[in-house]
This record gives C-alpha cells, sequence and structure tokens, in this order.
C-alpha cells in the first residue's frame, strides 16, 4: 500500500525546499554574512563621542567579521536623518545605525518624524554609557563651581549661551532642565554635532555646553575647558572630582548619553543575533573596554531584549521632560 506525508510534513518539506532554493535557511544567513562591507552611519558629523565609538567599534569588528565597517556619517536634524536613512535601508544585515539616546528624545521632540525609532528599527546591543558634564571654557568664563556660573549667568547681559549638537539633543534636553532648575536665562546654539560644537566652545564662541565627556575630557585634562559637573547621578571614573549636578544643589538630575547598534527592523533574525555576540565580545574585551574607558565611557554592552526595554522605558521618561520643557521642533 503506499504511503503518503501527512500535511504538516508535507509543507515543512516545502518551506525548506524553497529556502534552499534561495539560499537563505536561518543557518545560512548568518554563515553567509557578513557578504560584503558594512556601512556603519554615524548621525553626526565626524570628531564627536558617537563617531568616537563607532571607529574604536568597527575596528574590531572589521577584524573579527572579515568584512570593512565603513563609518559612514549622516549628520542633521537632531541626528533623524542617519536614523531615517537605516530605518528604510535594505535589512541584510549591511547597514546599521550607531545610535543614541537622542533617538529616544526625538520621538517626543518632533511632531512629524519619517520612521518610528521602535517599530523600523531593531535594536542589537548597547556599546556604552558615557556622562554629560557642565563645562567652560577656562580663559572665558571665570565660574569655578555651579553657584558662582549660576550667579554670572543670572546677571549677565545679554545672556549666556550654551551649545548643544543639535536641536531635540539630550544636550539640549538637559540645557532646558537647567534653566528650569536654577532660574538663569541661556541662549540656545544648536550645532550638528559635538566637533563643531567643541571647536566654537574652545574658540569662545559659545560659553558652555552640557557636552558627553568623550569629546571634552582631551580639553578638560589640557586645561583649556572647565568641567563644574555631570549630570549623572554618579560621579565619573574619568573625572572622580568633579560632582554631580544632584550634589551641586540641583536635584533630581540623572541623564546620560548611551549609545548603541541598531538594524533595520526586517533584518534576519539569526543575523542580530550574531551581531549581537560579536558587539558583545569586542566590548567585554579587556582592551576595548580599558579604550573606552580612558575615553570617558563606560562599556555597557547588552541583549538585544534589554536594548529594547531601555529604548522604551527612555522614551517615556524624555516624553515627560520634552512636555515639562515645552521643547517642540515641526
Amino acid at each position: 500500500m503506499r504511503t503518503f506525508p501527512s500535511p504538516t510534513l508535507r509543507r515543512l518539506c516545502g518551506v525548506s525546499i524553497f529556502a534552499l532554493g534561495l539560499g537563505v535557511t536561518p543557518l545560512g544567513m548568518a554563515q553567509d554574512w557578513p557578504a560584503k562591507p558594512i556601512s556603519l552611519v554615524v548621525p553626526f558629523p565626524s570628531g564627536g563621542t558617537t563617531d568616537v565609538l563607532a571607529r574604536a567599534l568597527g575596528d574590531q569588528l572589521s577584524k573579527n567579521l572579515g568584512q570593512p565597517v565603513i563609518v559612514e556619517n549622516r549628520p542633521g536634524a537632531g541626528a533623524t536623518l542617519g536614523a531615517d536613512h537605516v530605518a528604510k535601508a535594505k535589512p541584510d544585515g549591511h547597514v546599521l545605525l550607531m545610535g543614541a539616546v537622542h533617538h529616544t528624545i526625538a520621538t517626543s521632540v518632533y511632531k512629524k518624524l519619517p520612521y518610528s525609532f521602535e517599530k523600523d528599527l531593531a535594536p542589537v546591543s548597547t556599546l556604552a554609557m558615557v556622562p554629560n558634564v557642565l563645562v567652560v571654557n577656562s580663559a572665558k568664563t571665570p565660574a569655578r563651581n555651579l553657584a558662582e556660573l549660576v550667579s554670572l549667568a543670572k546677571k549677565a547681559s545679554p545672556e549666556m549661551s550654551y551649545g548643544s549638537n543639535g536641536n531635540g539633543t539630550a544636550q539640549h534636553l538637559i540645557g532646558t532642565q537647567f534653566q528650569a532648575a536654577t532660574g538663569a536665562s541661556l541662549l540656545h546654539v544648536p550645532y550638528k554635532g559635538s566637533g563643531p560644537l567643541t571647536t566654537d566652545l574652545l574658540g569662545g564662541q559659545v560659553t558652555m555646553s552640557f557636552d558627553t565627556l568623550t569629546t571634552v575630557l582631551p580639553h578638560v585634562k589640557a586645561g583649556k575647558l572647565r568641567a563644574l559637573a555631570v549630570t549623572t547621578a554618579k560621579r565619573s571614573t574619568a573625572l572622580p572630582d568633579v560632582p554631580t549636578l544632584q550634589e551641586a544643589g540641583l536635584k533630581g538630575f540623572d541623564i546620560g548619553t548611551w549609545f548603541g547598534v541598531l538594524a533595520p527592523a526586517a533584518t534576519p533574525k539569526p543575523v542580530l543575533t550574531r551581531l549581537n555576540a560579536e558587539i558583545v565580545k569586542i566590548v567585554n574585551s579587556p582592551d576595548f573596554q580599558q579604550r573606552m574607558i580612558a575615553a570617558g565611557a563606560e562599556p555597557m554592552p547588552s541583549t538585544q531584549e534589554a536594548f529594547a526595554k531601555r529604548i522604551s522605558d527612555e522614551t517615556a521618561k524624555f516624553a515627560t521632560l520634552v512636555r515639562d520643557g515645552k521643547v517642540m521642533i515641526e
């Protein structure tokens, strides 16, 4: 008597044959990737923290994966232009985003975005947490602590200015919270990234910034910038003598800048899993950790699920801060 496979078995065989014909079995996806150079999109100009971290990660990924990892700077619109580019890229694991906390803020700051950060991008792993630090030009601003700076700011005419790396970024939002907490009025000067901001801060075109520590640390060590406080709840290991804003008298301040890698949402799961494993291995390596700590960054690898939860939690957190600070961009 002739027997036939069950309907379920026939369906499974059909799916396997179809996948084999396309060369896209789950195992094959991970083994065949990457098949060409990888573009790691940085949504800021070169020279800032996002760029520094991306290049450090890209160097190691290139060695581990056997394909070049090319850092591609796509600055503009508070980091949203680069995110939009990656969200709409082919989801094959060859175009990635070096994302940051700015993207969770942009979700609430911009009335309309051409993408959804939570729906159109797949979290892979966080890379590092970097404290933001209030710095002033050592030669131009005599304030040596927060109280002195606030006193000067309240008396200044015209207003003192603070630079940020773009409208709707963490630095912009920290500035609005700082003014609300101190009663000082400051002129916000947005830049396309930390690189041009730092150049103007060193030149005296802006009074202060709340930039990430990685960007300003060399200038603080050189004595050109003076660090008055960090914005996170804990002091930085790179600047242990610099107080937090909370310690300086501003209660409730705890904003740092995380950085992490994301891919287009439809990227195959096996590729995301392998990419996560490679990044976590790199971030946990002693050489990489030493390099990050020396730059003022705290290494912070994660699972895909933990990264997704961070994005969800901080999107909700910053929605409240954006509303309270009345920060809105058309």
